[in-house]
């Protein structure tokens, strides 16, 4: 490729090229670009890319792959565009590959416990046939309604069962996806064991479009379970969390399923801002928590439950708790945690994080990054609330009476990653890189690791067409 090519000069040349490989509704160009193509959840919106491809199959892809890397255009992977890092927003001239006409499932094997799906199979769509078929698909998050498959992977999504059946990562068993020359590297394996060489599908788990586009997968699936125990607990201080963490990981014998914890802060704002949640216990309390069992038989079930909480009370671990006493108030309960999704638009201006920190220095982490805020800015609001269970914790800074003009964004997260550096944590959990959070990946990634991922990307897509600029830079 050099600069004289013509087809590098000329948008209209691949443009041309595109509608030849496509379908009508497979091209939008101009003013045919819908807006949702250039902004993922959190983003701004982006430049007018200069196409968005629709392909229809994994075939289709590969055509598309070949062609933009044959001309040197650089190309953007889209899912669901429920993203929070900016990985999905396209930057001008871009060509957007969107995977959203590749949707259903292709099967499930009940003798596996396996589910194949294509990539931009909603979340949710892919749950709910498991759940038809007798199965669970474990991986669970707020944007289960719009986020695709394609998409949990690339990011390598995590969500509110991490404690009990791992990261998205731990469901993919195998997966299709298209390097960006348009090789289609096919790994469909079925089988938790497979020591067989390197395991590629690794290669593209978290890599958030860079390396390949993921076009299908094969899921594990788990049990159904019959029945949901869930409970919000009172605690009086953060090693009283982890202790009851740890107390109801062995009373339960694994079945522990969800543990969310927000600090008194998060807990004040959504009970007395957000609609329609109410309060299950009296505010004041310095932490809650939120867990649930998940079994088979709830007269079974339930006793183990409520001794367990029981004898946490005797021990001092919790203050006081509720316990739901049916499926809509287990749902009212949710609505607590989940009403964090009301915030972008009625806490602002603000900024939230999402991180990882070693599970016994969350509550010591939380205290020096509030006491650090406070000290730069002293009216600062702050809210607190994390899976906990898998090391996750997220926060937000609010600076009220501030107009978003001046909000001071880039010095917040520049003092928050530093925190994270100096508690040798993770600057994202479970969202990804992006652009957002490209400038501070040296907070949690040594050089070699850095050298070793530029590496990888070199090796996969030598004309750097696949997501460029996302993640890390090449330079």
């Amino acid at each position: 490729m050099t600069d004289s090519d013509p087809a590098r000069k000329a948008p209209g040349a691949i443009l041309g090229a595109l509608a030849a490989l496509l379908d009508g509704p497979g091209l939008q160009a101009g003013d045919a670009i819908e807006t949702r193509f250039r902004k993922d959840w959190y983003a701004p919106l982006g430049a007018p890319p200069l196409a968005v491809a629709r392909p229809r199959g994994t075939a289709e892809v590969a055509a598309v792959l070949a062609l933009c890397n044959r001309l040197g255009q650089p190309v953007v992977p889209q899912g669901g565009l429920t993203g929070l890092a900016g990985a999905a927003t396209p930057q001008g001239g871009e060509v957007v590959l969107s995977l959203e006409r590749m949707r259903g499932v292709e099967e499930i094997d009940a003798q596996a416990g396996t589910m194949t799906v294509l990539a931009g199979t909603t979340l949710q769509a892919a749950q709910d046939a498991a759940r038809e078929a007798g199965w669970l698909l474990a991986v669970d998050l707020g944007a289960r309604g719009s986020c695709q498959i394609g998409g949990n992977i690339a990011t390598n999504a995590g969500g509110n069962r991490v404690i009990r059946y791992g990261m998205m990562r731990d469901q993919v068993l195998g997966l299709e996806a298209v390097l960006a020359d348009g090789t289609v590297v096919s790994s469909l394996n079925k089988m938790q064991k497979n020591n067989a060489g390197y395991d590629v599908r690794q290669l593209f788990i978290g890599s958030e479009g860079t390396l390949g586009v993921i076009t299908r997968a094969v899921l594990r699936l788990a049990p159904l379970p019959a029945a949901t125990q869930t409970a919000l607990c009172a605690l009086a201080g953060y090693e009283d969390v982890v202790r009851l963490l740890r107390h109801a990981q062995r009373a339960l014998s694994g079945r522990l399923s969800a543990f969310e914890v927000m600090w008194a802060d998060f807990y004040a704002l959504v009970t007395t801002r957000v609609a329609g949640v109410r309060a299950p216990l009296p505010a004041g309390h310095p932490f809650y928590v939120l867990l649930d069992l998940q079994g088979n038989d709830s007269a079974q079930d339930a006793p183990v439950f409520e001794a367990m909480l029981e004898s946490a009370l005797e021990a001092g671990l919790i203050q006081d708790a509720a316990v739901a006493a049916s499926h809509k108030e287990a749902a009212s309960f949710w609505l607590l945690r989940d009403a964090v999704a009301e915030f972008p638009t009625m806490w602002t201006p603000s900024v939230g994080f999402d991180v990882s920190v070693p599970i016994g220095r969350i509550g010591e982490f939380a205290e020096t990054l509030r006491a650090r805020v406070l000290a730069a800015w002293p009216g600062a609001e702050m809210m607190h609330f994390g899976h906990v269970g898998d090391s996750n914790l997220h926060f937000g800074v609010r600076l009220p009476d501030m107009d978003a003009a001046d909000f001071p964004e880039h010095d917040i997260t520049d003092l928050a990653y530093g925190v994270v550096r100096d508690f040798q944590g993770s600057i994202s959990a479970e969202h990804g890189v992006g652009f957002h959070k490209k400038p501070y990946l040296h907070c949690s990634r040594s050089p070699e690791e850095l050298a070793l991922m530029r590496l990888l990307k070199r090796s996969l897509d030598p004309n750097g067409i696949l997501s460029p600029g996302r993640v890390f830079d090449l330079g």
